[in-house]
């Protein structure tokens, strides 16, 4: 059974930075591509990142490109998300997830295993 358990969030000012972390069990975690998803209050779940089983392709979301590096450490099968020059629209709960099988998608439902979410306020 897959674990995935998210890490590092918390509340930072404008301009600061976090590092998120998120932890997976029950399955090569070196075989399957990740995503980083966010989902604010009263709105739908949404790509923020993603990489590649190696980590040599990473993708983003145009509204963290360049602020947001993720990356992974296979051995420690582990996923990160560094934000930097974060913003008051970056408030939001943060999700890893991985998929069952297949490609990189930016699409929440292509998705079959989820973190419980770690929460990331950043005030003006």
């Amino acid at each position: 059974q897959v674990q995935l358990v998210e890490s590092g969030g918390g509340l930072v000012q404008a301009g600061g930075s976090l590092r998120l972390s998120c932890a997976a069990s029950g399955r090569t975690f070196s075989n399957y591509n990740m995503g980083w998803f966010r989902q604010a209050p009263g709105k739908e779940r949404e790509f923020v990142a993603a990489i590649t089983w190696s980590g040599a392709n990473t993708y983003y979301a145009d509204s963290v490109k360049g602020r947001f590096t993720i990356s992974r450490d296979n051995a420690k099968n582990t996923v990160y998300l560094q934000m930097n020059s974060l913003k008051p629209e970056d408030t939001a709960v943060y999700y890893c997830a991985q998929r069952k099988y297949g490609i990189i998608s930016y699409y929440a439902y292509d998705y079959t295993y989820w973190g419980q979410g770690t929460q990331v306020t950043v005030s003006s």
